[in-house]
């Protein structure tokens, strides 16, 4: 009973402990809302437990128990307080994985932005390209339609002639025939007069002379052939007749025989190695450089005691292009690239190729010529037509004349002529397997631009040359047929060179042996006949009016008093251009 009445006890110590501990809360709550209004009853009935506790026996139980109840409050207030700090640590986490999601994307994001970036380059390198190439394709179009105009000129022009020679050929072929007829006879009359007076003065003499002299060859002869057998027979017994003799002589003919023959192969294979070393390449047909070190020297001196004797003005020694006319665009343009090459030497940097193309005579090959004198450079010209008779041997060929340009100081100008003869398309059936190795040669040492050479090309079909050449080529320039203004400078040119000056290269030294000379002069021959012979020769190129000159000249010489007056001017003009025009239509019915 004691036992259960302890218990009682203790039940109601914990209800009361239970109600003082809510008796606390409900005072602790009423504290913390004493400002917001409460109810005092709580606070005196918690003051009440309060005082029934510490009258009752078992306060210690309750305080002991309320001790445990707090301390089960504060460890599940320590619990709340991990669960927080595990909740704060999880939110943690997944703020850093967030951060680090928004670090991956940002990642992934620079790495498109660099994507897109190295594709927006690669697209404007494309595009770069394509304009590069389009620039290449439009300079092949301009080139391929210069080519095109060009042809159009030369068939309107060939039209052209062909409707004049139409309507002067009869005229033409009679004048020639009469004066070829008159010429004849004339020349023919005075040859029979010519040798039917030297046989009357020398007939009876010759004879005489003739007879003498066979009579005394005839015994000389005889003389000397009993001579020399006698020798030969009295040698050939002794030899015969003396065995040591006979040896001695064998022996000397095969030394002798065997001193020739390596004398022979000794100097072919010395000369060999020196021309392989010294001399100049055999496709160059002409040169400014000397064949060897040592040649040139007597007529260089010679041009310096002309020049000193001739005292010419340093007008006369400057290379300005004067000599050579022109188009004055033309001139201009080739003005300004010589000076360019003349800078390109003095600054060290690659020179530039070129590619002349035109009708023949055009001064083509002159302008080259000029073109480096007036940079200071050397000057070899070279055919391409000599090029294919070489066969296997054109490859090596081409890489002497490389190599032989590349020991000139001052650099070289190598001007190639009638170039389409073995640069032209690989694709051609005429095309030979060794004209194909050669062009392969030259596109081989022209690969780079280069600091040694300037490669000018000259044809008159550049429609011919391959494509890998032209691509080497880097100004290409037009030399039409002159114009009448042209044409006009020439005819003065030449008639000036050929006619007027006779102060020429050679006359000082002619003057010293021939002293009375006739020299040629110039009658009534106005500007404007010259003028008029300007207009008859359209279609002439610069060489075919030198040639014209030329003719005037011949016929010149041809005369006693050796005048030039308007009429002889005008029959060579009139004849000449008859001749030109047939030659147009030969080679007109030739073609077709």
């Amino acid at each position: 009973m004691n036992w259960l009445r302890g218990a009682a006890a203790v039940g109601a110590a914990a209800a009361s402990a239970s109600y003082v501990v809510g008796a606390d809360c409900a005072y602790a709550d009423a504290l913390e809302n004493r400002h917001s209004g409460f109810d005092p009853e709580s606070l005196e009935r918690g003051a009440k437990a309060l005082r029934e506790i510490n009258a009752s026996r078992f306060a210690k139980h309750v305080f002991e128990l309320m001790r445990k109840q707090e301390d089960t409050r504060l460890a599940e207030l320590d619990l709340d307080k991990s669960k927080n700090q595990a909740f704060q640590a999880h939110l943690d986490i997944e703020k850093q994985q967030k951060m680090a999601e928004e670090q991956r994307n940002l990642v992934q994001l620079q790495a498109q932005q660099k994507a897109q970036m190295a594709r927006y380059e690669d697209e404007l390198a494309r595009k770069r390209l394509q304009t590069e190439n389009e620039a290449q394709r439009q300079r092949n179009v301009e080139l391929v339609k210069m080519q095109e105009e060009a042809a159009e000129r030369k068939e309107r022009a060939r039209r052209a002639t062909e409707e004049q020679i139409q309507a002067q050929m009869r005229q033409t072929e009679k004048e020639r025939a009469e004066l070829e007829r008159e010429t004849i006879r004339v020349k023919a009359m005075a040859e029979a007069e010519a040798r039917a007076h030297e046989a009357k003065l020398t007939e009876e003499h010759n004879r005489r002379m003739l007879l003498e002299k066979m009579s005394g060859e005839r015994d000389k002869w005889l003389a000397a052939i009993n001579t020399t057998f006698s020798h030969i027979e009295g040698g050939l017994r002794g030899l015969l007749t003396d065995r040591s003799k006979l040896t001695m002589a064998i022996g000397g003919a095969t030394a002798l025989a065997a001193g020739i023959y390596t004398t022979r192969e000794g100097a072919r294979v010395t000369w060999g190695y020196v021309n392989r070393i010294l001399g100049q390449p055999t496709l160059i047909r002409e040169s400014s450089i000397a064949k060897f070190p040592w040649s040139g020297i007597v007529s260089r001196a010679a041009s310096k005691i002309y020049s000193v004797s001739a005292k010419a003005t340093p007008s006369e020694n400057k290379t300005n292009f004067e000599n050579i006319i022109l188009h004055p665009s033309l001139q201009r343009r080739i003005k300004q690239l010589a000076r360019a090459t003349e800078n390109t030497k003095s600054h060290q940097a690659p020179f530039r190729n070129m590619l002349f193309y035109g009708p023949p005579g055009t001064g083509k090959t002159m302008v080259a010529r000029e073109m480096a004198r007036k940079s200071g450079l050397d000057y070899a010209m070279m055919t391409g037509g000599d090029v294919a008779p070489l066969s296997s041997q054109a490859v090596t060929k081409i890489h002497e004349i490389f190599d032989w340009a590349k020991k000139s100081r001052k650099g070289l100008l190598l001007f190639i002529d009638e170039a389409d003869a073995f640069l032209c398309e690989r694709n051609s059936t005429h095309m030979s397997e060794a004209q194909r190795s050669a062009l392969n040669a030259l596109l081989f040492r022209t690969g780079d631009q280069s600091r040694d050479i300037v490669l000018v090309l000259a044809t008159n079909r550049p429609g011919d040359l391959d494509a890998a050449i032209t691509d080497r080529i880097d100004e290409v320039i037009e030399f039409p047929l002159p114009r009448e203004e042209e044409r006009f400078k020439l005819l003065k040119l030449y008639l000036d060179r050929y006619i007027c000056s006779n102060d020429d290269a050679g006359s000082w030294w002619n003057s010293i042996f021939n002293r009375n000379q006739q020299q040629m002069t110039i009658g009534s021959l106005s500007d404007d006949v010259i003028q008029e012979a300007a207009a008859k020769t359209e279609g002439f190129s610069g060489r075919e009016i030198a040639k014209l000159m030329a003719s005037v000249r011949a016929a010149v010489y041809a005369r006693p008093d050796c005048v030039l007056d308007t009429q002889l001017f005008k029959e060579i003009v009139d004849y000449k251009v008859a001749e030109h025009h047939q030659r147009l239509k030969l080679a007109a019915n030739g073609a077709h």
